[in-house]
């Protein structure tokens, strides 16, 4: 999903400042590796790593 679907879907403003702030969080969810972004601004859930 893009930020401003996320947006969107949380019930958030779409507006740019909106979209910018919730996109930075985003991104530090990428860099915990909760999130994958497959293209750039498309945010997608990370696939979960079998517990061994």
């Amino acid at each position: 999903m893009r930020a401003q679907d996320v947006c969107l879907a949380l019930g958030l403003g779409v507006t740019a400042k909106d979209t910018e702030g919730l996109r930075a969080k985003l991104k530090r969810l990428v860099a915990r590796q909760i999130l994958t972004e497959t293209q750039p601004g498309l945010f997608t859930i990370a696939p979960s790593t079998p517990s061994a």
